[in-house]
């Protein structure tokens, strides 16, 4: 065995820990196209003479391995596609069973558990371990990754070979042909004397974190500034992969609770449900830890405690194919319900956090997607304090979230992770975030290789640490030692960024006995609970919107006898899913909601009718057998019921869409896809009722269908309880009482240009022009009177508040939900202000003909305006006027107030 030659610059004082594996990056070149870098805490180890794996498919690959408890390969640049990867591998050391154990992962799913080489093949045999893995742009999960991590012994490989779907080969190495890609230098050790500090739980964490940092080589520091940061054996520092996410659950870990996407909870208007549903998630996300760690200390991605969620970027524009990923487009809304979610997540201990909550992504940040990497964003200097901020700004002040993640696009001119006005003037400085910044993946890349704001990865680097960058998801950061070597930057500055990572492993509780922190007591069985799933059940129930209903709804099983269930989407699981998800572990579909809901003696027939649409190039072909299928089934029916809108597969992150009116996960067009309303029309002609649900994760443009269907039902993609929920719905065992938190605009023609980001005749606080259905907008099977306002005061101060009271009267026959809403209205400004703007809401229970008592508190900065010559917010005194209703289109109480003088 010998230890790369790194470990020979150290100290004679540290002579023992040449016995150790060395953090490195090593790299060879390829004879077969791109570079495999391999790192981690790895050794290499040369075959001991005479032993020879004879049934080798290519000489002299057995010759050395690299092996340690945990280390990664990866390849840097493939493009989106699927790869073949073959493993080559021998055990030349054991000659016994259960000495080496290990698991590879790659592409985000396990190639091999528990592999003991000597029992698979026996010694001195060669086994490859062959897999084919989907792989979408760096950009999106990063290079392509191979994971190796030990559950005994040592984990090893011998050579990797990746080729592309043609067979060519695209990067391969061998371990005998790695060597060290950065300065030996930088493995020298500290040499401390005092004794460590930072294992010690009643220390406080800042010291702890201090104590631990300089106790690291340059070289260990720099490993622990990305987000798969390797062990550090001789300091008993696992290893901890800072990348998760848990958008409406625990994503990507296998089975778990999954919610409605984020745009349905939004339409829940419920801060309290959220956050709630926040601390389940969080429950599920420890459990799924605690269960990981006690087999590996070190954490593999998707199961660390750094939740990269919520997203609070403003879906400013409906076309953007992520912005169900957000609460929509309101920053008051967005910003109660995230400061909720943070809430949840985080926990209510005065230490130990439940898991660490990341605002995302900061800032101005909003499609087009396939322009991510190289857009500038220059919003007037009101837009970005009074839209694209504010939020933000709610989240750092009230929740104390954790961390935030820096955006792909520059804003200014600056790349976002670069940005000193964002990360160092306003989030640091001004709003007092103590948390780290960790970059979106492959966004240190862009500031080289997109945005060409510099030149080198050194550069980029350096600039992005500097300016508060504190932790990259990707590889760029690699480069720091060299960055060092060139003073570009301190050693001091990477200092400062490494204390603020760490402390989130501090304050997780990671490095203290499961007798300091109770969240390192919860089971397993805490993770996909019965409750939880009603839980799930709850937050779909208030997710649906109904947003229109002629009085076919609800349907009334003593007369209905035969649904015509059609549509794409009405027995789909991905449709219930949206993306960022877990596995559930019993979804219900649609079809499956209705059947359990309507029992025996109602018949429910179902069709496709058509495909969701038409792909890139084809025709539309309103003449085939589905779509007569479908018309024969409605003709025979009491009721019609289209399920259909979009999927997941056809909106999202910078995706690979196939059809036509998408484009990279964005919306070209927000109209339903031509071949659904053909079809809808067909159905409409039979003469039978037709009610359209709809799933989405936005606002669709549907104007003949609001003219003309029997009602409409908004569902997003409700989670895992979305078939019982809209079941319940359609069938009125549930009242609804969903808000939609986005305008729904009539057409694409509507919409200003889409790369556009001026808030002009955007959302419904500047849009001025008709809208098929509006912010706020949500129908109830009962009715409510709004009764008149009163209020604590005629005036308020600017920095004050005033209270609302108001009587809510249930006058219908159901009990039922209702969304109060308050929008304040400039009246005297004497520059431009909003249409009217959101400032309060309250969802309130009032059972049939009763009376409920609603109190709303609008402080007077809901009035606030940013003054570009002071460079500030301010509140000037003058009139406004209090909006009361049941939306923004729909205001049902008025009330002129005035802010006083100072």
């Amino acid at each position: 065995m010998t230890i790369r030659s790194v470990v020979f610059f150290l100290s004679a004082a540290s002579a023992l820990l040449a016995l150790l594996p060395a953090l490195a990056d090593e790299t060879a070149p390829s004879p077969c196209g791109k570079s495999i870098i391999v790192s981690g805490d790895i050794r290499h180890n040369k075959t001991k003479t005479g032993i020879k794996v004879d049934d080798a498919s290519k000489p002299g690959i057995f010759d050395e391995d690299v092996s340690g408890q945990f280390f990664s390969a990866y390849v840097v640049g493939l493009p989106e596609g699927r790869y073949t990867v073959d493993i080559y591998l021998a055990e030349t050391q054991y000659r016994a069973a259960g000495k080496r154990l290990m698991d590879i992962t790659a592409g985000g799913r396990k190639l091999a558990e528990n592999l003991d080489l000597f029992v698979t093949t026996g010694f001195a045999r060669q086994h490859v371990v062959h897999a084919i893995v989907d792989h979408a742009e760096d950009s999106i999960n990063g290079p392509l990754s191979i994971a190796f991590q030990a559950r005994s012994g040592e984990a090893k490989v011998n050579a990797i070979e990746v080729m592309d779907a043609s067979g060519r080969g695209v990067a391969c190495v061998t371990a005998k042909d790695l060597v060290t890609i950065e300065d030996p230098k930088a493995a020298l050790i500290p040499d401390i004397k005092e004794p460590p500090i930072y294992l010690n739980a009643d220390q406080p964490i800042e010291k702890r974190v201090a104590d631990l940092v300089r106790r690291m080589s340059l070289k260990e520091k720099v490993s622990q500034l990305v987000d798969s940061s390797p062990p550090i054996e001789r300091l008993s520092v696992p290893g901890y992969n800072y990348w998760n996410e848990c958008l409406h659950g625990v994503a990507r870990a296998g089975k778990a609770t999954v919610f409605p996407q984020a745009i349905g909870l939004a339409a829940g208007w419920d801060p309290a449900l959220l956050k709630t549903v926040a601390d389940v998630i969080a429950t599920e996300g420890r459990a799924k830890n605690n269960e990981a760690r006690a087999k590996n200390p070190s954490t593999a991605r998707y199961y660390g405690l750094t939740f990269w969620s919520p997203n609070i970027n403003i879906f400013r524009d409906p076309r953007w194919g992520r912005g169900q990923e957000t609460y929509g487009e309101d920053p008051y809304l967005t910003g109660r319900l995230a400061v909720a979610f943070v809430e949840g997540l985080q926990g209510d201990d005065p230490r130990y956090l439940k898991v660490m909550a990341c605002a995302k992504h900061f800032a101005v940040h909003s499609g087009p997607e396939k322009l991510r990497h190289t857009f500038n964003a220059e919003p007037s200097p009101r837009d970005l304090h009074e839209t694209y901020l504010p939020q933000f700004e709610a989240v750092v002040r009230e929740a104390r979230v954790g961390s935030v993640m820096a955006a792909y696009n520059a804003v200014y001119g600056a790349p976002a992770p670069t940005s000193k006005l964002l990360l160092g003037d306003l989030l640091r400085n001004q709003w007092g975030f103590t948390g780290h910044v960790v970059s979106d993946c492959g966004a240190i890349n862009d500031v080289s290789g997109g945005h060409h704001y510099v030149k080198t990865k050194e550069e980029a680097a350096a600039v992005s640490l500097k300016a508060g960058t504190d932790l990259e998801c990707g590889s760029t950061y690699s480069a720091l030692v060299g960055a060092v070597n060139r003073n570009l930057l301190t050693e001091h500055d990477i200092d400062t960024a490494l204390e603020r990572v760490l402390a989130a492993r501090f304050r997780l509780g990671l490095f203290d006995p499961p007798d300091r922190c109770p969240y390192l007591r919860i089971p397993a069985s805490e993770n996909d609970t019965p409750a939880h799933g009603d839980l799930a059940l709850q937050a779909a129930r208030q997710s649906i919107v109904l947003l229109k209903n002629s009085g076919v709804l609800p349907l009334d099983k003593a007369k209905i006898k035969r649904i015509a269930l059609i549509g794409p989407n009405a027995d789909s699981v991905k449709v219930l899913l949206g993306n960022y998800n877990g596995d559930p572990s019993h979804p219900i579909t649609l079809r499956r909601g209705l059947a359990d809901e309507a029992g025996p003696g109602i018949q429910i027939d179902t069709a496709k009718g058509c495909p969701i649409a038409v792909q890139t190039g084809a025709k539309l072909n309103s003449d085939n057998p589905e779509r007569e299928e479908a018309l024969s089934v409605a003709s025979n029916a009491d009721v019609v019921i289209f399920a259909g809108g979009v999927d997941p597969t056809m909106e999202g992150e910078e995706m690979r869409t196939v059809y036509d009116g998408f484009d990279r996960g964005d919306r070209v067009r927000i109209e339903l896809p031509p071949i659904q309303s053909d079809l809808l029309k067909a159905l409409q002609h039979t003469g039978k009722p037709v009610v359209f649900v709809n799933f989405s994760g936005g606002s669709i443009a549907m104007p003949w269908e609001a003219a003309n269907l029997a009602a409409i039902v908004q569902a997003w993609y409700p989670g895992q309880a979305g078939g019982t929920a809209l079941a319940e719905v359609l069938f009125g065992t549930y009242n609804p009482a969903g808000r939609l938190p986005v305008t729904f605009y009539r057409a694409t023609e509507d919409l200003p240009d889409f790369d556009d980001y001026a808030m002009a005749n955007r959302t419904y606080r500047y849009y001025a022009g008709k809208v098929l259905y509006p912010f706020g907008h949500g129908l109830s099977y009962t009715a409510f009177d709004y009764g008149p306002i009163e209020t604590s005061s005629p005036t308020v101060p600017p920095d004050g508040a005033v209270r609302v009271v108001l009587e809510l009267k249930n006058n219908g026959s159901r009990d039922g939900d209702e969304v109060v809403q308050a929008y304040v209205r400039h009246i005297d400004s004497t520059v431009s202000q909003p249409i009217h703007s959101l400032a309060a809401f309250k969802r309130v229970h009032v059972a049939s003909q009763a009376t409920s008592r609603v109190e709303l508190k609008i402080p007077a900065s809901s009035l606030r305006y940013w003054d570009e010559a002071a460079k500030a917010y301010i509140v000037k005194p003058g009139a406004f006027e209090i909006q009361i209703g049941a939306s923004s289109g729909d205001i049902r109480r008025t009330i002129r107030l005035y802010v006083a003088n100072q």
